[in-house]
């Protein structure tokens, strides 16, 4: 975790597979700039990718959102691409499971066979205007119902809510 408090995602940009490091709590106060991180390497080609949790402290449904949305767009990729939660604690593994996340992510409980070490790039997470947050929470949510349909009743207040919300922009 940084100095200030602050989460933060340590990357590897570099290596096969890209290597994200998620510091602290992850949540849709931070969750852009890995979505736009994630893009930006796909838009290069790379297609594999694991983000390591063990100091993930916790998590909200728009950073699972974004993930969803991630492994949706790598799925497409071809050859299909991948996303691996590595080093998930028990409590983020219950969250990732009650959405259905693990029937669309790799998810790895236990001790990965990985080294983190060389995530040593902080991800700059900027902040964004009300509108710009508004949409991403909505696009992170609708990803969450079209990973699993059941997920509609569990955030349909929060859907319409975030509708209106844009629409009235």
């Amino acid at each position: 975790m940084s100095e200030t408090g602050k989460p933060i995602y340590l990357v590897d940009a570099y290596s096969d597979p890209v290597i994200v490091r998620i510091d602290g709590r992850a949540s849709f106060q931070n969750s852009a700039c890995l979505r736009d991180f994630i893009g930006e390497m796909t838009a290069q080609g790379k297609t594999r990718f694991v983000l390591d949790f063990q100091h993930c402290t916790s998590m909200d449904s728009t950073f699972l959102g974004v993930l969803a949305g991630a492994a949706l767009v790598l799925r497409k990729q071809t050859p299909a691409g991948s996303l691996v939660l590595a080093r998930v604690g028990q409590r983020n593994l219950e969250l990732i499971r009650n959405l259905g996340l693990h029937r669309l992510l790799t998810v790895d409980a236990g001790d990965f066979p990985m080294n983190f070490d060389k995530c040593d790039k902080a991800l700059h997470c900027p902040d964004r205007s009300e509108l710009e947050s508004a949409r991403l929470v909505l696009e992170a949510h609708e990803n969450l119902v079209t990973v699993d349909e059941t997920n509609r009743s569990k955030f349909q207040d929060v859907l319409a809510f975030l509708k209106n919300r844009v629409e009235q922009r």
